[in-house]
């Protein structure tokens, strides 16, 4: 979706009509928008015979209701009215049954509402069905969802995966629902056989374009891994943030690193991933890389265009799962992100690599607040932060560096007075843990990481303190399996 300018602010539905006919269909700030929120009960889903889980499902009605309409003011449109529907029955044609139906056509009428946002999946001939009762544009959850990545999306990579997963769940829309669709004549003149439908050659032109999109994704997903190659030379681990959007990841990113990544209380505010450096309190450099945020019932064809960004999570060395301990669902919503993880590879319950981070704890009362912060540990469960206030962020500084060293191995050994270039080196590339300067030697105690064993081993083999086992990493292992001891 393209940004418009101010003047469009207040689109009516003459104006929108009007913008159909020219041959504009996007949705556009300021347009006057009614948000509809169906609440399908248990009993429906098994009366129509689907083995889904029920939508929204594990969500109170009110949470569910801020979160549309969130959705629908993160592209700025001018909401004029929201609501619930409960339903009892699906109905396959329009989803809502007709007496509802009618009542929101009026509605419409009388409140001169040009876009109706229905916070549900709806299939072609639902979403084609209500915009003909309603004389209004009608766009479902995931058209939704695809606007604000459309607007969000800065770099190639992200236009490219927007664009991809845009065509993939344009394609089947298609529908006979406009008067251009008869069939063409093929051949020259009265000769040629009956041809190709023109919805035939939007599916065919779209097909053709996701293919284009596909590869150039790929080439992406290969520099990306060329990156992540060269990272590891060096090497600094990564931590990847995620978390349901507005969980305040980018604003903890900030706090961390004294960034300037732009965080706003708004759903997905950030959709480019951003890699800053951060040194921990020893001296540790990692790099921390802030994602898009996860949404309940995120398309799974958006999760796959961008899988060749997320996939910075999957290979990170440690996950932060940003939670707002401080929202109603906040249980749901750990679970919509752990379901996404899922589907690009990752089950958290059996990743030791995890971390869970409540944020947004200056929302609490002072008293929980004050207790949470108490029970904060570097070594085990859930650490408490303000990503405001900076509460708890040291705490969790101290767990991410502990994490990324348990698994390092130390040595000692006892360098000549005479070997600065060799201390100067163990500085750079390895944790000096401890130091003690003798008259003869220097004695010291370093955590080698995983990628310097080798150079480590043979340039220090005769400074070790003692035997030492010089076992290499099993290379096949992957991960962060296969250490043993030097």
């Amino acid at each position: 979706m393209k940004p418009q300018s101010p003047k469009d602010t207040g689109l009516s539905r003459k104006d929108l009509d009007a913008n159909v006919e020219a041959g504009e269909t996007e949705v556009t700030r300021g347009t006057r928008s009614l948000v509809v929120v169906p609440v399908i009960s248990s009993r429906a889903y098994s009366s129509a015979k689907s083995n889904e889980r029920p939508f929204g499902a594990g969500r109170s009605d009110a949470a569910r209701l801020e979160e549309a309409v969130g959705l629908a003011a993160a592209i700025e449109l001018d909401i004029v009215s929201s609501g619930l529907v409960k339903l009892n029955t699906i109905k396959p044609g329009t989803l809502i049954g007709s007496g509802k139906v009618e009542e929101i056509r009026l509605q419409v009428e009388m409140e001169d509402i040009a876009l109706v946002v229905v916070d549900h999946p709806l299939s072609p001939i639902q979403q084609r069905n209500l915009e003909r009762e309603w004389k209004a544009k009608v766009i479902d959850r995931t058209g939704l969802i695809l606007e604000i990545f459309g607007e969000r999306a800065q770099t190639k990579e992200g236009r490219l995966q927007v664009e991809l997963a845009h065509l993939t769940w344009q394609k089947s829309r298609l529908v006979r629902s406009w008067t251009h669709l008869e069939r063409q004549r093929g051949g020259l003149g009265f000769v040629g056989g009956p041809g190709e439908t023109q919805i035939e050659a939007d599916r065919r032109i779209i097909q053709e374009r996701i293919a284009r999109l596909q590869k150039e994704l790929e080439q992406v997903q290969r520099t990306r891994a060329l990156h992540r190659k060269q990272r590891k030379k060096v090497p600094h681990p990564v931590v990847a943030f995620v978390g349901y959007t507005n969980a305040g990841k980018s604003t903890l990113f900030n706090r961390l690193t004294n960034s300037e990544v732009f965080a706003k209380n708004l759903l997905f505010a950030t959709l480019d991933p951003t890699l800053r450096r951060l040194k921990l309190p020893h001296g540790k450099e990692v790099i921390l890389s802030d994602t898009v945020g996860f949404i309940s019932e995120l398309p799974h064809n958006l999760v796959a265009a961008f899988r060749a960004t997320l996939e910075e999570v999957i290979e990170a060395d440690i996950v932060l799962h940003v939670r707002d301990i401080a929202h109603e669902d906040t249980k749901a919503q750990a679970a919509d992100v752990d379901e996404t993880l899922e589907l690009l590879g990752l089950k958290v319950s059996e990743a030791d690599h995890v971390i869970e981070v409540w944020n947004k704890i200056d929302l609490l009362d002072e008293g929980y607040r004050e207790r949470l912060l108490e029970v904060n540990s570097a070594d085990e469960g859930a650490i408490a932060v303000s990503a405001i206030s900076g509460d708890g962020t040291d705490v969790l500084l101290e767990r991410i560096e502990a994490r990324l060293t348990e698994k390092l191995d130390s040595v000692s050994m006892s360098l000549p007075l005479s070997a600065g270039a060799e201390l100067a080196w163990l500085y750079q590339h390895c944790e000096v843990l401890e130091r003690e300067d003798g008259e003869e030697a220097i004695h010291l105690v370093v955590r080698v990481p995983d990628a310097h064993r080798e150079p480590v081993r043979k340039r220090y083999a005769k400074y070790f303190d003692g035997e030492v086992e010089l076992d290499m990493p099993d290379e096949n292992a992957g991960g962060n399996q296969g250490y043993s001891p030097i």
